[in-house]
């Protein structure tokens, strides 16, 4: 990353990781700034990162070559109508805000170079992985800017058409709901079957920490990482056919769709 100044408008959770996590790769604090409504937020992001911070959009815009929105959807339009006056050329905006498209931001901020992010929560933990669309007004160098910044705090996919920001919200974005669900699930039956709660949630917990680590560092996929472990006529296969007898798989299917519908839902009714 060739050092490019960086403001972020919102100084929340998600900000303060992506932060964090430039600090620990070495950026330089001094080419980070940072606005927030609120004075508490500012005086916490500002002692931990050393960063300047601004009760003024405007003011931590300025110089910058790329500008963060990190605020809730919901206050979306107030901000970027009133920020669009304050923008200078070339300065490259990326948004994390779920639910807000393209075409919503240009129609607030201008026709300007925009990079769309779908992050989810485990980029707290730098643990994330985001998917990033970019219009056509950006630039290779402005694209290697915007991927290093989420790479800050996991992994990154680039899309080729924005309508799959959909896709990755119900796949990555809203995903880790899913697995906490199953968690749950799985603690609330091990209990029943006569497990302590604590002994049952511990068992939970590393089974479903060493199967991803499992998933990831194997060769083959899942399904046959899963084959392997179910012995004809053995207690995985038992849970596997209850499962499947339960439509699971087709649940599965119909929840993500859910899910994708309802991005393109709230895109259309924010966006306006």
């Amino acid at each position: 990353m060739t050092s490019p100044r960086i403001a972020f408008i919102g100084a929340g959770n998600m900000a303060a990781s992506l932060i964090g996590g430039m600090r620990a790769q070495g950026f330089d604090a001094s080419a980070i700034r940072a606005s927030d409504r609120g004075e508490e937020q500012r005086a916490k992001i500002s002692a931990e990162h050393g960063i300047s911070t601004f009760a003024s959009n405007a003011e931590a815009i300025e110089g910058a070559d790329v500008i963060v929105l990190s605020i809730k959807p919901q206050v979306m339009k107030e901000v970027c109508t009133d920020l669009a006056q304050h923008l200078q050329a070339g300065q490259l905006v990326v948004s994390i805000a779920a639910g807000i498209n393209c075409t919503s931001l240009e129609s607030w901020l201008g026709e300007r170079p925009i990079v769309r992010c779908m992050p989810n929560t485990p980029a707290l933990l730098r643990q994330g992985v985001s998917g990033l669309y970019a219009n056509a007004r950006v630039s290779p160098e402005q694209k290697d800017q915007a991927e290093q910044l989420l790479k800050a705090v996991g992994m990154t996919v680039w899309l080729d058409q924005e309508q799959q920001i959909d896709a990755v919200t119900a796949v990555s974005g809203s995903g880790p709901a899913y697995f906490f669900l199953l968690i749950e699930a799985m603690t609330a039956a091990g209990e029943k079957l006569g497990l302590p709660r604590e002994t049952a949630a511990q068992l939970t917990l590393q089974t479903a920490l060493g199967a991803a680590h499992m998933a990831v560092a194997s060769d083959v996929d899942a399904g046959e990482l899963r084959r392997r472990v179910t012995s004809p006529a053995g207690t995985t296969e038992a849970a596997i056919k209850t499962f499947q007898a339960g439509r699971f798989e087709a649940l599965v299917d119909d929840a993500l769709h859910a899910a994708a519908r309802r991005s393109a839902e709230l895109a259309e009714q924010l966006g306006k």
